[in-house]
């Protein structure tokens, strides 16, 4: 007939000592060697601390409605240029020329953010000026949200060059994220809420592209246009505006951050646990036949058999 085991429990052997002995100073000794080493493992072994993480976000970006535009050409000033900036343009009212300014801002995927921003900008040039590039400026309201809470005033610069007079400039392109630094993992960033061209000034100087470009480049956090294939047309008709046209989309971003407290914890604990199992499972044996074999004395307790009585008193 074929026996069954049916209940199954441990026996267990108790190994007692008073506290100063050899056997207290080595089952403390293995305590601390089955504690420290995985955390020196973990540690020297890299990443033990993780110093940055990264998480994906697509900004909310609005523009602003305010440009600043300058156009090379062949003329005796060497420039025509327009702004919405008040000051700007009495300054520069002998090279003032009023272009006509369409845009629009669309959600494509109707997520309640802005997914790109289309222009065109026509500006009215003499027959016998000849256009031989463009620089342009768009200023942005960009705000991140899910960890650190950025707001700040962003720019697009758009430029192109070229040898041969245009007609017209297309620029199809990105505005990315730039960081110097990572991003705390909360909290409100606005350090950078601020004007980067500063409309109450009546110094052209504060007006230069170097300046503005100087101290936009100071920043820690920014943003860039990046334009792979832009498109210069020539052949302007008499009479015929030179035009710029494109499309600047706003992409989700790849951001880098400064993890949390308990992000760090939690990530250096499991690598901790992954060594101490091992070291915990090596430890055991080593204890279960230092004391079996009583290399160190001990006073061995053995378990006492239980009855139905004693069991429940």
């Amino acid at each position: 007939m074929a026996v069954l085991e049916l209940f199954s429990s441990p026996i267990r052997t108790r190994y007692n000592a008073s506290i100063c002995t050899k056997a207290t100073i080595f089952a403390v000794i293995a305590f601390l060697f089955t504690v420290i080493p995985p955390f020196l493992i973990a540690y020297r072994s890299e990443g033990f601390w993780i110093k940055q993480a990264y998480y994906r976000e697509q900004p909310d970006v609005k523009f602003k409605h305010q440009i600043l535009l300058i156009l090379q050409t062949d003329s005796q000033n060497g420039y025509i240029t327009w702004s919405t900036y008040l000051n700007f343009n009495l300054l520069e009212q002998a090279n003032l020329r009023i272009p006509l300014v369409k845009s629009r801002e669309e959600d494509s995927n109707r997520d309640g953010k802005k997914d790109k921003f289309i222009f065109s900008i026509e500006v009215p040039v003499l027959d016998s000026e000849k256009v031989h590039g463009a620089q342009l400026i768009f200023i942005f309201d960009y705000r991140l949200y899910r960890f650190s809470d950025v707001r700040m005033e962003a720019m697009g610069y758009v430029s192109h060059t070229s040898a041969i007079p245009g007609a017209e400039l297309n620029m199809d392109g990105d505005l990315r994220l730039r960081l110097k630094q990572p991003l705390a993992h909360k909290g409100y960033d606005t350090r950078y809420e601020v004007p980067i061209i500063d409309s109450t000034s009546v110094f052209a100087e504060d007006y230069t592209l170097s300046k503005i470009f100087a101290s936009y480049q100071q920043r820690n956090i920014s943003t860039r246009f990046e334009c792979d294939y832009p498109i210069w047309l020539t052949g302007r008709g008499a009479g015929q505006p030179f035009t710029i046209k494109g499309t600047i989309y706003y992409p989700e971003e790849t951001i880098v951050y400064i993890p949390g407290f308990w992000q760090v914890i939690k990530y250096g604990w499991i690598q901790y646990l992954s060594v101490l199992f091992l070291f915990i499972f090596l430890m055991e044996r080593v204890k279960a036949f230092v004391f079996e074999n009583q290399i160190v004395n001990t006073i061995v307790q053995h378990p006492v058999p239980l009855t139905y009585k004693n069991h429940f008193t």
